[in-house]
Formats: structure tokens, sequence, C-alpha cells
């Protein structure tokens, strides 16, 4: 009767600790009205490889079309080229950092912001009395973060501005889920040439918004590990996931067993 008791009590703790619950809250150690300084606020900046794309108004749309690329397009088995006069084709950043700018020729952007490249090419093409009164656009065409793991919707995501917050992409891949560790987010950086990796505990606002990684760069890769309970869900080939019906009829399987072997 005692190793039976034994053996009653274990299984109801596999089944309790198969059903635990973790701390999903954001936040804490925040109360409403508090003043939180961001630590590292970053902008995005220009690196080679990425791709922009620049547009240049005025009030003379021919003159302000000679520094806009069309988009060309080749139709299959034309060998017409035309332009799409509903947008402009973008510039790749090469490795030195340059891109080639109608007129103004090769253009040092590596390091800059959006900001910075507007006002950059305005002034050129005002100095060089090009054009008088441009009005110059920049937009960023293939920059992205990367968010896998426990998240409703993993994958790559577009920047869109100029400060991109962890919770933007956080919020973009449909949050984490409940099996996620919200006190254990990786981020994984390149920094001079190497991989850096960052630790973000979203349970404590403190420690989010004094992380080097609140505000992310492009190429950026976000990574959300799964709790335990999911680790012991997962199979063998990692793709299924054993439910708590699962591990009750294991547990009452193992139990009958033992008490009809002890009998």
């Amino acid at each position: 009767m005692k190793i039976k008791n034994i053996l009653f009590s274990i299984g109801i703790v596999m089944m309790l600790g198969s059903c635990a619950t973790p701390n999903v809250a954001y936040f804490e150690g925040v109360t409403p009205g508090d003043l939180e300084e961001v630590a590292h606020p970053i902008d995005i900046r220009i690196h080679p490889n990425d791709k922009i794309s620049i547009l240049v108004n005025s009030k003379d749309p021919l003159l302000a079309d000679l520094f806009n690329l069309p988009i060309i397009s080749r139709q299959v088995g034309n060998t017409n080229m035309t332009s799409n006069s509903q947008g402009v084709s973008g510039y790749t950043v090469n490795k030195d950092g340059y891109i080639d700018f109608p007129v103004l020729g090769a253009v040092y952007v590596a390091g800059m912001t959006r900001e910075e490249i507007a006002n950059y090419i305005k002034n050129e093409l005002i100095q060089r009395n090009l054009v008088k009164d441009p009005v110059v656009t920049v937009e960023f065409m293939n920059l992205t973060v990367s968010v896998l793991g426990e998240v409703a919707s993993p994958g790559r995501y577009n920047i869109d501005k100029d400060r991109f917050t962890l919770l933007e992409a956080l919020s973009m891949a449909g949050d984490l889920t409940i099996f996620a560790k919200r006190d254990n987010v990786l981020v994984q950086r390149d920094e001079n040439g190497k991989k850096v990796l960052y630790r973000v505990n979203l349970n404590s606002g403190q420690d989010l918004y004094a992380s080097p990684v609140y505000y992310l760069q492009q190429n950026d890769v976000v990574y959300v590990e799964p709790t335990s309970m999911r680790a012991r869900q997962a199979t063998v080939n990692g793709n299924n996931v054993r439910s708590a019906t699962f591990w009750m009829s294991l547990v009452s399987l193992l139990t009958t067993i033992t008490v009809l072997f002890i009998k």
C-alpha cells in the first residue's frame, strides 16, 4: 500500500508539473506614471548592401525626373525596355558605402540616417545649381529583422521607420505564445563583422528599456526561447506536441501497470 501511495503521488506531481503556469506578464516593476529612460536611442543607419529609394520632387517635374531612377521592366519575349512612371527603383549601397546617384555621381551614404541622406542630396542639388527647390524623400527598401521561436507568426519583417523597437518586432510577429520564455529573449546582431548576442528580460520593464537592443537594427535576429514545459511536450522529432491528455493517460497507464504488478 505504501508503494502504491508513492507511485500515485509521483503521478500527481508529473501532471501538475506539465500544467505549470509560466510568467507571462510584461513590464513588471514599472507602474503607470513612472518615467523610464530608454538607453541607447539608436536610429537606423545605412550599411553596405542595404537598398534605399531616393525620390526628388520639384516645381519643375521634368527637371526633377533627371534625378529619379525609373522602374525598368522587360516583358518575356519582348526586347523593348519600358519605364514605369508609378515609382522609382532603388539604390544598393556597395561594399565601400557608396551609391551612384544621377548627375551627382558617387555619393557616400554608409553610416547615415534617412534624414541625413536626404539633406545631403538636397544641399548638393542646390549648391550645384541643379534644382532650386528640391524636396528629397528617402525610404528603406530591403531592411528587415527576423523573429524566430515561440511567437505566433515567425518570419522576416520590414523596417519602415527610423527607430524600430524590439516590442514592435514582436508585435508584428503576433506577440509571444503562452509557451515563450519572456525573461530570456535572445537578440543576435552583427557588429564589426562578428555575431554579438544579447539577452532581454521582457518581464522587467527596467531591464527592457536599459537594453542596448531595445532599438533594433537591420538584420537583427530575435529568438524567443520556449519554456521547459514546451520542451517537455515536444516529441523526439521536435515537430509534434504532446497534449496534457497524453501525459495524463501515460501516468494512468503506468500507475495501473505498477499496481497490477505489485498485486
